[in-house]
This record gives C-alpha cells, sequence and structure tokens, in this order.
C-alpha cells in the first residue's frame, strides 16, 4: 500500500524522547484521512551503532584504517571485547528494560572505563543527592560518551549524540562547505544512516518524503538522505521543514539546494503540507502551494497563494506517536544539572498551550516571524483532552509543554482542569517571569503536577531588562522565583551576557544577582548563554539603535539568520564564558557562595555595586498579596475534621473549634473561634458542590463576615488564614 507521505527527524536530535515536529504534523494528517508514516532515524542509527554487531564491525572498520590513535583511544580499542560484552545490557538498563543492572553497574569492574571516568573524582559531591539509579544512568552515559570520543577520533570527526556536522550548518551563509562535503564519499555513520533510509523506503512505500530539520545539527544528514533518495529513488519528491529552514533558509537562492531538494516549507507545516500532497496528486496547481520554496525555470522561487489559510490550533488534530517504538528511547544523565536532566532522561509527550509568544517583545528575539508573532491559545478543556489522549496511546503521563512562554491566566485553566479530571500527571513548561504568577497559583500548577518551570531571566540588570523590552524587575523574578520554590516546583533560569551595551559593571552585577538567588534558594539551575544577534530580532533589523555594528551586511544565498555583529564600543564578552559558567556550576550545587566573585575569573573584574543582601531584602520586603473581587477561590485540601472544646481565661470561657486537615504528607491542626470553624467547614462543603469547586473572592468574604460578624482580610492574613492557604484554601 503506497503512503502518502514519509515524514523523517534525520540524525541527531534527542536519544530520551522523539523531536515533536513529525508527531503533531502526523495528527494533522489524520484528520484530513492521509496516509502517512514518521520515523526518528537519529535513534534508529544510535541503535544499531551502539550495539554488540554495531560494536563489532565498528572495531573491525577501525583496525582496517590503521588511523594513529591517541592513548585513550588505544585503551578503548584494547578493551572493545568488555565494550562489545556489554554494550547490549546497558542500552537495554538506559531503556529501562533492566533496572536491576544498577547494581552492577556502579560497581568497578563491570563497565570498561576510558577518559570520560575521570570526572567521577569531581563529582563525587553529586552522588550523595543522585539516587541509585541515577548514579548507574550516569556511569553508564560516561562509558557512552567514552566510545563517541572513540569514533570522532577514529572514524567521524562530525559525530556527535546529539547533533550530526552541525558546524556545516551553523552560520552557513554560502551552500559551498556543505554542497563540497556532499561531494566527498560517504562516512561510516552515513552508511548507517542510509541502509536503514532504504529500509524504511520499503517498509513505508512514501509518494514523499519529508524531512524535520529542528536544528543545524540535523541539516547534514537531511541532505545526505535526500542525494541518497535522489539517486536512488527518483521518482519520490522530497521536501524540508521544521525550525531550521524556518528560521535560516527563509532567503534561500543557491539553486543547488534544489539537487536535493524539491521543496521547502516554511514555519506551521499543516497547510502548506496539504497543499504539497495535493500539489503532487495533480489536484491543485503549483500556484496554489502555500509557503513553499521550488525550482521554476531553473531559479529558486517563493509561491504562497494568501488564499490558502492556516489552521487554527483547535483544528491541527492531537499529535499521534504511532509507528514510533516509545519503548526503545534511552535516558541518559550528562551533567548533573536539574533542569538539563530533564532534557535528556525519560520520555516526555510533547505538547503545546498556545502557538506563538503573548508577551512578543524581547528585543533579542525572532518576533517578526508568525511561530513567536502569531499568538494562539488553545482552550484547557482541548489540551487536557489531548493529554488523555496521549496517555491512553503512549502509555505515559509525563508532558513537556513546549510553549514559548506558557500564559499564566491558561496555565491556571489547565491546572484546574486536570485536578477536574482527577488525573495523575506531572509537566513541565517554559514561562516568563509574570508577577501573576503568586504563591496560590503557584501552588495550584504544583497540584495539578507541574514539577519544574524554565524562564529567561536573561540579564540581571534592571537597565538591561528594560532594553530587552523583558517587562519584568530584577525584583519581580526574585518574588516569583520564591513563590515556585516556596510551592515546590523546580525554577531554571536562562542567563544572558553579552548584550548589547552591557558593561563589565553589569555583568558582575549580574552575577552577583544570580549568586544571591542559588544562595537563598530561590533559584535550582541555570544556564548562561552569549547574546547572538539574529536577522529576524529588533536588535537585528535595527542594530544602530543597539549601538552595534552588522559585520554580515550581505544576504547569502543559503542560510540567513546569525549575524556577525560588533559593538561600537568595542567591548569584548567572550572573556567573562569561563568564569561565570564555573561560578554557575558551583552555585547550583551549593558551594562557593562565599567566594569573592574575582576568584571566577583571570583579569580584573569590577567590585559588584549590588548590596550583598540585595535578594534578601527584597523577599522580606515584598508586599502582602492584593485579593481582587472576581479571582476564584478553589479548595484542594481534603474534608476538614472540627471538634469543639470551651476555653476558660481570666474567668471568662470561650468558645473554640479545634479544625483538622491532613495532607499526604502532613497534619494541619488549628484554633479557631467556634463560628469561624463552623463557618470554614460549612464553606468548603459548600464549595466542593459547586462546578469546578470554584466560586469567587467576594462570595468567600461576604460567606465569612455574614456568618461570623468579622472582618475578612485581617483573618486572610492572619497567621491561621496563611495556615489554611498552605493546606489547599487558593485564592486566584
Amino acid at each position: 500500500m503506497e503512503t502518502q507521505l514519509l515524514m523523517i527527524t534525520p540524525p541527531f536530535t534527542q536519544l530520551n524522547t522523539p523531536y515533536p515536529g513529525t508527531v503533531y504534523l502526523k495528527g494533522f494528517l489524520n484528520t484530513k484521512g492521509i496516509s502517512s508514516y514518521q520515523s526518528d532515524l537519529g535513534i534508529e542509527v544510535i541503535l544499531k551503532l551502539f550495539s554488540k554487531q554495531g560494536l563489532i564491525d565498528l572495531f573491525r572498520y577501525i583496525e582496517k584504517t590503521s588511523v594513529s590513535l591517541s592513548e585513550n583511544s588505544m585503551r578503548i580499542v584494547a578493551l572493545q571485547q568488555d565494550y562489545i560484552f556489554t554494550i547490549d545490557a546497558v542500552i537495554s538498563f538506559l531503556q529501562g528494560k533492566n533496572p536491576t543492572l544498577a547494581n552492577a553497574i556502579v560497581q568497578e569492574g563491570f563497565l570498561p572505563e576510558a577518559s570520560r571516568f575521570s570526572q567521577l573524582e569531581e563529582l563525587d559531591w553529586a552522588f550523595g543527592s543522585m539516587g541509585f539509579q541515577d548514579k548507574a544512568k550516569h556511569y553508564a552515559t560516561l562509558y557512552l560518551e567514552d566510545l563517541s570520543d572513540l569514533i570522532v577520533e577514529a572514524v567521524d570527526e562530525n559525530f556527535g549524540f546529539s547533533r550530526y556536522a552541525e558546524r556545516l550548518g551553523r552560520s552557513a551563509n554560502s551552500f559551498d562547505e556543505l554542497y563540497d562535503t556532499l561531494q566527498q564519499k560517504s562516512t561510516y555513520i552515513d552508511a548507517i544512516t542510509l541502509n536503514l533510509l532504504e529500509e524504511l523506503i520499503q517498509k513505508s512505500n512514501p509518494k514523499i518524503v519529508g524531512f524535520s530539520v529542528p536544528f543545524p545539527g540535523n541539516l547534514y544528514s537531511a541532505f545526505r538522505c535526500a542525494q541518497y533518495i535522489k539517486k536512488q529513488h527518483p521518482n519520490l519528491k522530497i521536501v524540508m521543514g521544521g525550525g531550521f529552514p524556518n528560521t535560516e533558509l527563509r532567503s534561500v537562492s543557491d539553486v543547488r539546494v534544489f539537487d536535493f531538494f524539491d521543496f521547502i516549507n516554511l514555519d506551521d507545516g499543516e497547510a502548506p503540507t496539504e497543499q504539497l500532497i495535493k500539489y503532487v496528486n495533480g489536484e491543485i496547481e503549483q500556484n496554489e502551494l502555500k509557503r513553499t520554496f521550488l525550482l521554476k525555470n531553473k531559479e529558486v522561487v517563493f509561491v504562497n497563494n494568501p488564499l490558502i489559510k492556516d489552521y487554527k490550533q483547535s483544528e491541527v488534530g492531537c499529535p499521534d506517536y504511532s509507528d514510533i517504538d516509545l519503548n526503545q528511547y534511552i535516558s541518559v544523565i550528562e551533567v548533573v544539572n536539574p533542569m538539563h536532566r530533564l532534557w535528556s532522561d525519560g520520555r516526555w509527550n510533547k505538547l503545546t498551550m498556545a502557538h506563538g509568544c503573548y508577551w512578543g517583545k524581547c528585543t533579542f528575539c525572532d518576533i517578526s516571524l508568525d511561530y513567536i508573532k502569531i499568538y494562539e491559545p488553545i482552550a484547557a478543556k482541548e489540551i487536557v483532552d489531548r493529554m488523555e489522549q496521549l496517555i491512553v496511546s503512549t502509555g505515559n503521563t509525563g508532558f513537556h509543554f513546549v510553549d514559548e512562554a506558557a500564559p499564566p491566566a491558561l496555565m491556571r485553566e489547565v491546572a484546574l482542569e486536570i485536578l477536574k479530571r482527577k488525573l495523575s500527571v506531572s509537566w513541565w513548561t517554559n514561562i516568563r517571569f509574570e508577577k501573576s504568577f503568586t504563591l496560590d497559583l503557584c501552588r495550584l500548577l504544583k497540584a495539578s503536577g507541574c514539577i519544574a518551570v524554565s524562564g529567561g531571566l536573561e540579564v540581571a540588570s534592571d537597565r538591561l531588562l528594560q532594553l530587552i523590552e523583558k517587562g519584568v524587575t530584577v525584583e519581580q523574578v526574585a518574588i516569583v522565583n520564591q513563590n515556585f520554590t516556596e510551592a515546590g516546583i523546580m525554577v531554571h533560569a536562562y542567563l544572558m551576557y553579552g548584550f548589547p551595551t552591557q558593561t563589565a559593571q553589569e555583568t558582575i552585577d549580574s552575577l552577583e544577582m544570580v549568586r544571591q538567588m542559588f544562595e537563598v534558594g530561590i533559584m535550582q539551575s541555570g544556564f548562561w548563554h552569549q547574546f547572538a544577534m539574529t536577522a529576524h530580532s529588533p536588535v537585528g533589523l535595527n542594530p544602530e539603535a543597539f549601538n552595534v555594528i552588522n559585520l554580515s551586511a550581505e544576504i547569502g544565498t543559503f542560510a540567513n539568520n546569525d549575524l556577525v555583529h560588533k559593538e561600537q564600543s568595542g567591548a569584548v564578552h567572550d572573556k567573562f564564558s569561563f568564569g561565570l559558567r564555573k561560578s554557575l556550576f558551583n552555585y547550583m550545587h551549593g558551594q562557593c557562595f562565599d567566594f569573592p566573585l574575582q576568584e571566577w575569573f583571570e583579569f580584573k573584574i569590577p567590585k559588584t555595586k549590588i548590596n550583598p543582601d540585595y535578594i534578601i531584602s527584597v523577599l522580606e520586603n515584598a508586599s502582602f498579596p492584593e485579593f481582587k473581587q472576581n479571582q476564584k477561590v478553589v479548595w484542594l485540601g481534603s474534608k476538614p475534621f472540627i471538634e469543639f472544646f470551651t476555653k476558660t481565661k481570666k474567668g471568662k470561657s470561650f468558645e473554640k473549634a479545634n479544625l483538622m486537615i491532613h495532607s499526604k504528607n502532613d497534619l494541619l491542626e488549628i484554633q479557631l473561634d467556634k463560628e469561624v470553624g463552623v463557618w470554614f467547614e460549612k464553606f468548603i462543603l459548600d464549595l466542593n458542590e459547586t462546578p469546578k469547586s470554584t466560586v469567587s473572592y467576594q462570595v468567600l468574604k461576604n460567606s465569612f463576615e455574614t456568618e461570623t460578624q468579622q472582618d475578612f482580610e485581617p483573618f486572610i492574613f492572619s497567621k491561621q488564614g496563611e495556615q489554611l492557604r498552605s493546606f489547599g484554601l487558593l485564592i486566584l
């Protein structure tokens, strides 16, 4: 049976979970009754290479080439029988199929060890907080990385677990280097890839082959595969889409690109793919294509029929993981970084709460492109419907919402819907550090299964945050981080250095802000990125406004996104890279907070101007929340138990209530005036009878004041009120 479209993610992206591009598109094609087949070619190549037969073939190949080896690679070759003997068991362990092997892995003598294991002494501190299985995963990861080092040195210098020949795709204004590389003989990794590709084509019998290319590290393999198909299956049509062409190939004009691909689609793939399939089937004319590059009269043309509308997010269907064996993915722990761990360990179902970014103003971001610019949220009920469908189809209850920035109001509605349906899930997403993330909202998100958030603190300087148009302040970020942390949700911050006009003083002050946030425990993970100027960002579109000189004056014929630039001030930011990352590595693990900042740098830096207890003072002086009449009231706690007793003080007797509320891991006992206790028990019972278990704050206030004849605000901000809120009385 012929398949209309074979969708492939070429090597390499992630080892632990499929990249969602083809998964999303297959879900849409299902709604149109269009037959498709999908494959993560990257994981298939990895499993072929890192298998008993794969290593036998690899070592045999290395011996035939007689390449000169380093001492480390010679050691691995000498121990080849130990690698061949253990590889299948280790891969099975990392796939979660052989958990008891952890006992052997962590003992000396089971795994052969090369240079990567020299890191272990430096990581002794980490294993105190890592579980037994995690420790074994980390050992097994080092074992695979040793083999990877051998492959890079002796077989293919471009190999990498999550990227392949990435250098050829980065800032490739000209197609020349990639084209010349493709004229050379296929590599050892290519041979494995192309054999598996042929099997895929035979199995799926496609009419069109589509390559989803999210990153520069997928580009070379996509071209190599397309080259093979053109030669071996000239009747097949080939299309490329995904994140890389969406950002880098918007002005492609080199005709040689179309020796490999017949079409390149941009942005949301649903409408362009549907039109392309119709065109290949002879159902529509060429001028009815949507956002599609092709070759016409020996020139690259872009066809984008304005009458063809994009699909609403409610119309694109539920992501579909069928065709992909989810049990084959391997969980690795490369670095002991709590947030990066989520990227590489465990398999997550990918979903989106909203298309685009609701903020859409950050000056370093590609806000002129549709994937950021066009904001369209999905209804909470529909999101949770899709979660339930994916739980049934994949057996997984973990979700990664891959939003640019998940909207707080929609997160609240999704959390309420999850709790209403009594789903037991875990999820994480990317956010902006909005002041609307109150402590109560964070508690709600935690109760619904939220385990972590990541967000851009960028440069922890109010002047630069304003220049970036981030819409937040350092003070606001600190308070929001405290709210997430107090609720039990891990916080990861994306940190930036080298933004235009940033001074050395601001870089050091930013580091000091970060140091303090880690020291007081309101940030658990972070990563420093150096500013990169892109063609579709406000900085790239108007560099003069940011005192930047664009050195990439000419538009290339291939990839055009990353722009080489320099600051008019002559500032050089690269030199801060090592010190920023080294200090952060230590702060993340609770170390070296008392080190002077100068300790991290080999050159003279200015003294920080930030008060050493600035973050503490911000948190201590944070104002009480202000509740509005229409805010929702939710009770997440268990049914309260109440006992009455009489308390005598100075000869006077008072009727009191002892309120007991059980949580999963605690018991709250508080004493209240009898009328307050009676009101609370009745109010909670009534609240649980209402739809979604919510009423407004005004209803809560009126109910309290009517039943108790007391003012509500002094009560809700009292110690007892805060205890009740911590046990589930949330005002959202």
